[in-house]
């Protein structure tokens, strides 16, 4: 009989320990389906050179799937508190280019200095200040840091949460 409870041990323990075994695996491969993708973190962080933007002019760059716009203003432009930034010297604006009314991408006017919103009429300043039109509110500036000439999106710098404590 004694062998009989050895033999059910055996068995009972070899069960226990293949279940956990089975349970470590599961919880293994649930946590890397939880993490984000290497792309797609690789995706949150965009870095652009401005240090080439002549005065005036205005570039466009793809972070997240969506239009973000830099704008080297000329000298005779006007710094806007809140939404315009200096780097050595030079004042930019950088905003989402998106409708806040509906979600449409404004086309800018360089003659005009401003955005227009083909959907609706919205119109706002080259500074993404809404001027009229629907849209409820400015555009939205996108996380940035500030490394030398370059502007690295998805990352909140010192000069983004200024600008953000200010709007």
């Amino acid at each position: 009989m004694e062998e009989n409870v050895n033999r059910r041990d055996f068995l009972g323990m070899s069960l226990a320990a293949i279940a956990a075994v089975g349970a470590a695996a599961s919880l293994v491969a649930m946590k890397k389906s939880w993490d984000p993708l290497p792309s797609v973190v690789a995706g949150g962080f965009t870095s652009v050179d401005i240090s080439q933007l002549a005065a005036g002019e205005l570039k466009t760059f793809e972070w997240r799937g969506q239009p973000v716009y830099v704008i080297k203003k000329a000298s005779d432009d006007p710094k806007v508190e809140g939404r315009d930034f200096e780097i050595n010297g030079e004042v930019y604006s950088v905003g989402l280019q998106v409708c806040t009314h509906l979600g449409c991408i404004p086309q800018y006017f360089a003659d005009k200095k401003e955005f227009v919103c083909a959907c609706h009429g919205g119109v706002f300043s080259s500074s993404g200040k809404n001027m009229s039109g629907p849209p409820p509110r400015p555009m939205d500036i996108p996380p940035f840091n500030i490394d030398g000439t370059k502007l690295v999106f998805g990352e909140e710098g010192e000069v983004y949460k200024q600008l953000i404590a200010k709007a």
